[in-house]
C-alpha cells in the first residue's frame, strides 16, 4: 500500500511507531520480573496500541473507501511500514526494554506537547490524549533507569550495555525529510530536529543521576521512515498479522 498524500503518510507513520512499540512491550506479558511490572508493562503497551488506533482511524478516514484501521495494521507488507527502527528492535532483556523505552519516552513527551499545537485539529486532539500518557511513561521509564543504573553491578552493566546498543538508532527520531517540510511549514507536523536539545538534556540529566555514561556518538542508522527495516520487523509482522493473512477479512 503506497500512500501518496503527505498528511495521510504522516498520520500513518505516527501510527506505525505506536503500534510497533506497543507490540514489543506486549511481549513482556507474563514474562516481566514480577507481577506488578507485568501488569504495568501491559498497560503501557495498551496505551501505545490505543494511540496507534487513533492515528490509523484518522488515516482511514483520509483515504476513504473500504480502508480501516485494520488495513494499516494487518494488510501491509514490511516495506510499507514507516516506523522508527528503534521501535522494532527485539525485546531483549528487561534493561534493554526499559532503556529503549526511556530513550523513546524522552522524545515522545516533547513531541506530543508540540503536536498539541498542530493546525490540524484532529492531530491536536490525538496529541492531547497522548501527551498525558507520555508524561506518565517518561516518569516511569526514568524511575527504572535510576533503579537499574544505580542498583546492583549487574543491573548497571546491563543498562549501560543496552544504551550502547541503542544509541546508534536515536538519530532517526530527529530526521526531517521532504514529506515533513510542507507539513511543518503549514503548522501541521512537528519539526523533530527542534526537539533534539530538549531530549538530550533529559537523557543526560537522567543518566548522570543513574551513574550511567552517555554513549559516544557512533553515527546513526536510519531507513525506517523509507520502509527499510531490520529483519526483526518481518518476524514481528509474521506473528502479528498471521490471522488476517491466513483468513483474510476475518471478523469476530
Amino acid at each position: 500500500m503506497k500512500l501518496k498524500d503527505p498528511l495521510t503518510r504522516y498520520v500513518v507513520q505516527l501510527g506505525d511507531d505506536a503500534l510497533i512499540m506497543g507490540h514489543r512491550l506486549s511481549e513482556w506479558m507474563s514474562r516481566a520480573p514480577f507481577l506488578e511490572e507485568d501488569i504495568a508493562l501491559s498497560n503501557v503497551a495498551l496505551d501505545f496500541v490505543g494511540r496507534a488506533r487513533l492515528f490509523y482511524q484518522y488515516g482511514a478516514e483520509l483515504m476513504g473507501g473500504e480502508v480501516t484501521e485494520n488495513t494499516f495494521a494487518y494488510q501491509r507488507d514490511v516495506r510499507d511500514f514507516t516506523n522508527l527502527l528503534l521501535c522494532e528492535l527485539p525485546r531483549g532483556d528487561f534493561a534493554f526494554t526499559l532503556s529503549r523505552q526511556f530513550l523513546y519516552d524522552a522524545f515522545s513527551l516533547p513531541f506530543t506537547q508540540a503536536l498539541c499545537k498542530s493546525t490540524d485539529s484532529r492531530l491536536a486532539a490525538i496529541a492531547a490524549k497522548a501527551e498525558k500518557e507520555s508524561r506518565y511513561h517518561l516518569r516511569r521509564s526514568r524511575d527504572w533507569m535510576l533503579r537499574l543504573g544505580d542498583g546492583t553491578a549487574e543491573s548497571h552493566e546491563r543498562c549501560q550495555n543496552a544504551l550502547e546498543q541503542l544509541w546508534i538508532y536515536t538519530d532517526e527520531m530527529f530526521e526531517r525529510d521532504a514529506l515533513l517540510d510542507g507539513l511543518i511549514a503549514s503548522g501541521i507536523a512537528v519539526d523533530p530536529a527542534s526537539l533534539r536539545l530538549t531530549w538530550l538534556e533529559t537523557v543526560t540529566e537522567t543518566l548522570h543521576a543513574a551513574t550511567l555514561t552517555l554513549p559516544e556518538p557512533q553515527g546513526g542508522v536510519t531507513g525506517g521512515r523509507e520502509g527499510i527495516h531490520t529483519d526483526d520487523l518481518g518476524f514481528l509482522l509474521a506473528e502479528m498479522q498471521f490471522m488476517q493473512r491466513a483468513y483474510p477479512g476475518l471478523q469476530w
